[in-house]
């Protein structure tokens, strides 16, 4: 069988934007179910019926990855870790170092109390792990360098990823106060009315603006995966930001990647204005065009994972960085996307009209 993929963007269609992505390829001719996040828990069943009736009804998935804790890619998965035999999970989980951070962290003493705390912490991926030992499921470790099928991780490292975790407002520093907390909190609702707030401008082709805060530890966390499969170079994101970005172009010479260029390109976390910056989208994808290219014929395509009642995502100004370097966007928004390679034909499935410019974007 000649090679293919089909890689399928599900609508995670909430109030929020989440992401579920189903990927099915052949390379020399063996075929292989690869699924990456699952969104909500009410995603799970939707995302087991889409395998099971695109993908010939397969009772074994070759891999499972969970790009990071979040509830809106973790929490769907629980469903296809119980419906179907899963040969491979793998999820980074911070209670396994626990070890090795206990001394940045002076409130703790115990390795044990550490671990547990942890895994209060990420409720979400200790659920999965609970459910994958139930069901004799191996867990690896998807650091930078790690094979899975015919990806590899591109980030984050080991190293990383340990002081991701320690930098997380999440995590028990002991630096952390009541006070502190309050605090945090305080600024949180404030930055939360902020972003409700935002004024747009008009904008020439080309300008760029892009929020000066940084996305969160979390989303850093995010394992950022490649593959080339028909030619085809392909770069799943999760929600990493722009240091997993960079790290991810940092080590993409050690697997003969050549930047720039990618043909299909997931944006980070549903189009935010905090994972992506002008230096990062000009390494992965080249330098801002001239002139606007016609609308659908860029030279690449770059799928947002976004729900139709997100009013937060995607943001213009990120759909208009994308094709200012010539991509086709397309975002999820109520329905599901493929984009795919010579694969098998479904009856029923339409082209896509990608996003139209936007003349402005966030002030």
């Amino acid at each position: 069988m000649a090679d293919y993929f089909e890689i399928d963007f599900l609508d995670v269609e909430t109030t929020k934007s989440g992401d579920a992505i189903a990927i099915r390829y052949s390379v020399n001719g063996i075929v292989q179910i690869h699924v990456t996040d699952g969104g909500y828990i009410d995603t799970g069943s939707s995302l087991a019926a889409h395998i099971r009736k695109h993908y010939d009804n397969p009772t074994v998935l070759d891999r499972v990855i969970v790009t990071h804790p979040d509830g809106d890619h973790a929490n769907g998965l629980r469903t296809i870790l119980e419906e179907f035999e899963v040969r491979e999970l793998w999820m980074l989980r911070p209670w396994l170092y626990a070890d090795e951070l206990l001394p940045r962290f002076a409130r703790f003493t115990n390795v044990d109390n550490l671990k547990s705390r942890l895994k209060e912490i990420y409720p979400n991926i200790a659920k999965l792990e609970e459910i994958a030992a139930e069901r004799n499921i191996p867990i690896g470790a998807p650091f930078q360098g790690t094979t899975l099928g015919a990806f590899t991780v591109l980030a984050p490292s080991k190293t990383r990823y340990l002081d991701l975790i320690v930098e997380s407002d999440k995590t028990p520093e002991s630096v952390a106060d009541e006070a502190r907390t309050v605090t945090e909190a305080v600024a949180k609702a404030i930055s939360g009315v902020v972003i409700k707030a935002v004024n747009f401008i008009r904008a020439a082709w080309g300008e760029e603006v892009f929020s000066p805060d940084e996305t969160s530890a979390e989303n850093e966390m995010s394992v950022v995966q490649y593959a080339n499969i028909c030619n085809q170079k392909i770069l799943l994101t999760g929600d990493t930001g722009r240091g997993g970005l960079k790290e991810a172009a940092d080590y993409a010479p050690v697997i003969g990647l050549a930047l720039p260029g990618i043909n299909r390109f997931q944006v980070p976390h549903h189009g935010s204005r905090r994972n992506v910056s002008t230096e990062v989208l000009d390494r992965w994808l080249g330098p801002r065009l001239e002139q606007k290219p016609v609308q659908g014929q860029g030279t690449f395509t770059a799928i947002i994972s976004s729900a139709k009642a997100d009013e937060d995502h995607p943001r213009k100004a990120v759909v208009r960085a994308f094709i200012h370097r010539g991509a086709n966007v397309i975002t999820t928004e109520g329905k599901t996307v493929c984009t795919y390679q010579d694969s098998p034909t479904r009856a029923g499935w339409t082209s896509i009209t990608p996003e139209v410019y936007p003349d402005d974007q966030e002030e």
